[in-house]
């Protein structure tokens, strides 16, 4: 027998050639043209028409039967069998592909002009993203080791039944006999390999022109990795890849009254309590459902957008065959808070918050329940979560970091898996102002090539970034049209809701920040370090003899937690005096609602969010006006100076005059930097044969996780108990990051360690 993988943990041993069949079985019955995921996966990708999807998934099919095939080789069976320090002289993937390259293989496959052999090549060669042109990690074909032949076995009776399966699905004649039995650097393989990379360079060209043949490509590549998941992950936890798939995948779509039952209506009668009156929609949050499946919805802080955008995903489902409803986020903390408000609401069944600790939080919302979450879990059992990704495919409702959906763009494994759940979806991303540019431009590589419903919000955008957004088929909601018969949007946009009083210095602010303390006023600082912060919040604690909260990214996650709970919760209340020095976490989205914000000059689109957590719900009456402190810091960092002379301009403008939102997002639009617009690049859409991985997001080279030393023994019981870790991990500067070879074997590699004595539970890490 041909092993596929090491014996499972009950001992069963799989063969290469069930694995073979049990991924196409997936693929089948998980695209299925007749089935809801296989239409919504056609039309996400646009492969149009009937001959079209059959031709997909015929390629598809015929991908997942050879996605393997390079297994047949005497090195990956010694590792498979247990034999220690194997080091496998080529990767499979990487010989499958070469093996599609012989010319008896090719000639076959030519036989039915359905068949892209390059479609195939690319999905096999790719499917566990490590395959580059060039380079000496992952370069196709670069031998490890020392060895310079492998013995094959594609004379082997389980591989001549793949073969055989092939050509009855292909309808193609009696497939070659491929009686080469060693590989070497020689003949035919050294042949194969030079015809390979002719083939994959006239390959990445053509599909620069033809988006149909690119659209195949995508579809397959990212088909045979979700299949190859599938079988693999439902075998492994001992499921019926056919009865899991009918019930968690072919569940009937989200129904006419669904998301409000699940999540609208709870949420409004949540409100209609706190504020003690009959919950209404203003009339713009009932009208954004009338825009369309392709919107960019902009409105002040605190209009209203979540449960806007939540009246479209209802639309959406009405006039679509969908079944999910996404809701993405730019960080962790505003994806947890929109579960908590929002997707929390769902079924336990049915909602899901997915980012990188998620568990953690879900596990403390257990512990301390909101009224959303009261008596629920929303979690994954514990065998659920051996499935990863696939335990997922049946929930209806998300909320999400960003990274988690459309890093499939950089080759992120996870959003691959979890692509076939976006295509289905009803997609709305918020705080797009925050994108980093790396994350801007695969959010419009994304809309320029996938048909999805999606809507993107912000309270302000830099015209440049509109412009982009529109070029790539949003339509922005309200218009100035639309605002004139908005009279409750344009009262809040256009109402003076501050005052800004420019100060001197850090100095002057101190002064400030403690007179409006004293005089029972909430007080914001928001800073650009968090070094200046945990010092600010030192200094107003000398001077009040109070605790300043402090809230910055520096913290231990259970920590960051707590403190986060603090912030909101003493600038939500309005009966007695607060204050807290947060950094531009509070930027995102954050119900922070301060009397008085005291903040650095910082880049324009940074500004009007952080203003934007003063005077935010015009609690204190429409007579009230925040009062905004801005001054320079002594250093732009981490801003480039440019950004911070368009700042100047910008706040030069506002004056000492009552400022609204709509002052504020007009001058944005004038003032802002124009930035070089995105040029539709992503690894996923450029890889042709090939698949990397990338970074979704701009890379920070001045953190790096860790764990406390304090924290070690508790670490290491959870990892023993296979319990979740994250609530220690801090991120801390990486000249403090212990990374030395001492480290404990049982730390995961990617955490170093951290002297605790530069730790404090209310400061986070201080770094001197």
């Amino acid at each position: 027998m041909l092993r596929a993988k090491s014996p499972l943990r009950s001992g069963e041993i799989i063969s290469l050639e069930r694995h073979l069949r049990e991924t196409e079985q997936a693929a089948m019955r998980i695209f299925r043209l007749d089935g809801r995921w296989g239409r919504n996966w056609c039309r996400f990708f646009q492969i149009q028409g009937t001959e079209a999807q059959e031709t997909f998934l015929l390629n598809l099919r015929v991908a997942a039967l050879f996605h393997d095939i390079g297994k047949a080789n005497e090195d990956f069976y010694s590792a498979v069998c247990g034999a220690s320090r194997i080091v496998q002289t080529l990767r499979h993937d990487h010989l499958g592909a070469l093996i599609l390259h012989l010319p008896d293989v090719r000639l076959w496959l030519s036989k039915n002009s359905a068949l892209d052999a390059e479609v195939i090549t690319a999905s096999v060669l790719s499917h566990h993203l490590k395959a580059a042109p060039d380079g000496d990690f992952w370069r196709w074909c670069q031998p490890r080791g020392l060895k310079k032949e492998i013995s094959l076995y594609l004379g082997h009776s389980e591989v001549t039944s793949v073969f055989r399966h092939i050509g009855e699905i292909a309808s193609l004649s009696e497939p070659p006999e491929l009686s080469v039995a060693v590989w070497s650097e020689r003949a035919p393989w050294a042949e194969a390999y030079r015809s390979g990379r002719r083939d994959a360079l006239q390959f990445g060209r053509q599909l620069q022109s033809n988006k149909g043949r690119l659209s195949l490509l995508l579809a397959t590549k990212a088909g045979v990795i979700v299949a190859d998941a599938a079988s693999s992950g439902l075998v492994r936890e001992g499921h019926c890849i056919d009865d899991w798939i009918n019930e968690k995948v072919h569940e009937p779509e989200i129904g006419t009254d669904d998301i409000a039952e699940a999540v609208i209506t709870p949420r409004a009668d949540q409100i209609s309590r706190q504020k003690c009156k009959p919950f209404e929609l203003h009339p713009f949050q009932t009208r954004t459902a009338q825009q369309g499946s392709r919107v960019l919805l902009l409105a002040a802080c605190a209009a209203g957008k979540t449960l806007a955008a939540w009246k479209w995903a209802e639309a959406q489902a009405r006039e679509k065959e969908i079944g999910k409803v996404i809701f993405l986020y730019p960080t962790r903390g505003t994806a947890t808070e929109g579960f908590r408000d929002y997707v929390g609401w769902a079924p336990e069944a049915e909602g899901a918050l997915v980012h990188g600790t998620s568990r953690f939080e879900l596990e403390a919302m257990a512990s301390n329940p909101s009224e959303a979450t009261e008596g629920k879990s929303h979690g994954l059992n514990e065998s659920e979560e051996r499935l990863f990704a696939l335990a997922l495919w049946s929930r209806r409702y998300f909320s999400a970091t960003v990274d988690q959906f459309l890093g499939f763009m950089e080759h992120n494994y996870t959003a691959l898996c979890l692509l076939p759940l976006l295509a289905d979806s009803a997609l709305i991303i918020d705080e797009i102002h925050s994108f980093d540019r790396r994350m801007f431009d695969s959010l419009i590589a994304f809309l320029r090539m996938f048909d999805l419903p999606v809507l993107c919000m912000t309270a302000t955008l830099p015209t440049s970034r509109r412009e982009e957004l529109i070029n790539a088929g949003l339509t922005i909601y309200p218009s100035s049209d639309d605002r004139a018969e908005l009279e409750s949007l344009e009262m809040l946009e256009r109402h003076p809701r501050y005052q800004h009083e420019p100060v001197k210095d850090a100095g002057e602010a101190l002064v400030r920040a403690i007179e409006a303390y004293r005089k029972g006023e909430r007080v914001l600082w928001v800073v650009n370090t968090v070094s200046r912060c945990q010092e600010l919040a030192t200094r107003l604690e000398q001077e009040l003899g109070v605790n300043a909260l402090t809230y910055h990214s520096r913290f231990k996650l259970t920590d960051r937690q707590r403190v986060h709970t603090a912030t909101v919760a003493a600038f939500q209340q309005m009966e007695s005096a607060a204050i807290a020095v947060t950094t531009q976490v509070c930027e995102m989205s954050l119900d922070l609602d301060a009397d008085v914000l005291i903040t650095e000059v910082a880049p324009i689109s940074s500004l009007v969010q952080r203003f934007g957590r003063a005077n935010r719900h015009l609690a204190r009456g429409m007579d009230f006006r925040a009062i905004l402190h801005t001054y320079y810091p002594e250093r732009s960092l981490p801003y480039a100076q440019e950004e911070i002379q368009a700042a100047t301009s910008f706040l030069k403008k506002i004056g000492s005059a009552a400022v609204s939102q709509r002052d504020m997002a007009d001058l944005l639009e004038e003032l802002s930097l124009k930035e070089r617009e995105a040029d539709g690049s992503a690894r996923f859409l450029d890889g042709g044969y090939f698949a990397t991985r990338g970074a979704f997001r701009d890379t920070d080279d001045f953190t790096h996780p860790c764990i406390l030393n304090s924290d070690l023994e508790q670490v290491k019981a959870s990892i023993d108990e296979r319990k979740p870790y994250d609530g220690f991990i801090v991120g801390v500067p990486k000249r403090f990051a212990d990374m030395s070879e001492t480290k404990p074997s049982w730390l995961p590699k990617y955490l170093g360690i951290a002297n605790a004595e530069f730790y404090s539970p209310d400061r986070g890490f201080i770094a001197g």
